[in-house]
């Protein structure tokens, strides 16, 4: 298990390297106690609305595990989350090489109670028909809300998985619990196999996910349902931006010919602008890619 010490970088420098190595490496790594005060806060926050939230319809959802959606108007705690540092560093250095930006895909708790069972395996990036062996399309995240152990249902994670082709299934002896404490996370590549494990103890076992995407991909979950425009206004600019209300590339996103951040501009005066000169230049540094020719090793021939 790679496991580092909390590190609060406000910009990309050269200590975030070692971090991203390690993702792209083993496909997931844990920061220990990064974040421990907000992880706290949230699920204070969070706690009414999962009490009242309903258990998992079916096999995969859990019969004894509760979700909960839309989470950034439930709880400020989870917006810092959201923006944390050293994750959006991550997401950049690990994102940025075939998007211009990237965007909150998803967020979303995951509230495991006594007698919850195993989920079955499961590669996020699935959502979408590429394979994990392309591109990488998903930066998840776990948030420890609650210590996560081997017996309360701590995420169960195949490292090296994200390099795998699809047919290859995991042994037991090649899952290993991202056992944490609240206020640590666990992030992980949308190719990387995982699932959420067996509670058997009495206690409850509560994660926030929140999942970064490239910025040109459809969300998982709809921010503009989820965060609509009367309820984002409440929110910093630079979370609006991450859930949506942004570009999503050059020419990609605008709204009335214009950067949809307008919508919570109504003194704007300046010209109409359907991409940023930043954006396109970003774009013109982008490899093009031939999705319907990539080899196993995700290069397009």
């Amino acid at each position: 298990m790679t496991t580092f010490e909390p590190r609060m970088n406000t910009v990309i420098d050269p200590s975030i390297e070692p971090l991203k190595d390690a993702l792209l490496t083993d496909g997931y790594l844990i920061i220990e106690d990064l974040a421990v005060d907000l992880a706290r806060q949230a699920r204070a926050e969070l706690l009414p609305d999962i009490e009242q939230a309903p258990f998992g319809h079916d096999e995969f959802l859990g019969a004894k595990t509760k979700r909960l959606g839309a989470i950034f108007q439930r709880s400020t705690a989870a917006q810092a989350l959201a923006m944390h540092p050293t994750v959006l560093a991550l997401a950049k250095l690990i994102l940025l090489e075939y998007a211009t930006n990237y965007q909150l895909n998803f967020s979303g708790v995951m509230h495991l109670e006594h007698g919850a069972k195993a989920q079955v395996l499961h590669r996020d990036g699935d959502i979408y028909p590429l394979s994990h062996l392309g591109i990488t399309t998903l930066m998840p995240t776990m948030w420890a809300l609650t210590d996560f152990n081997a017996d309360n249902g701590g995420t169960r994670v195949v490292p090296g998985s994200h390099r795998w082709q699809d047919d290859r299934q995991a042994t037991s002896s090649e899952m290993i619990t991202a056992s944490m404490r609240q206020g640590s996370v666990l992030i992980y590549l949308g190719g990387t196999l995982h699932g959420g494990g067996a509670n058997i103890t009495q206690a409850p076992r509560t994660g926030l996910a929140l999942q970064y995407s490239l910025g040109w991909l459809r969300q998982e979950e709809n921010q503009y349902l989820a965060n609509p425009p009367h309820v984002a206004k409440s929110f910093p600019e630079p979370l609006r931006r991450l859930i949506g209300y942004h570009y999503g590339g050059s020419y990609l996103g605008f709204v009335n010919g214009d950067d949809p951040h307008r919508i919570f501009e109504p003194d704007y005066k300046g010209p109409a602008q359907r991409s940023t000169g930043e954006i396109d230049a970003a774009k013109a540094r982008l490899p093009r890619l031939s999705v319907s020719k990539l080899s196993s090793k995700g290069k397009p021939f």
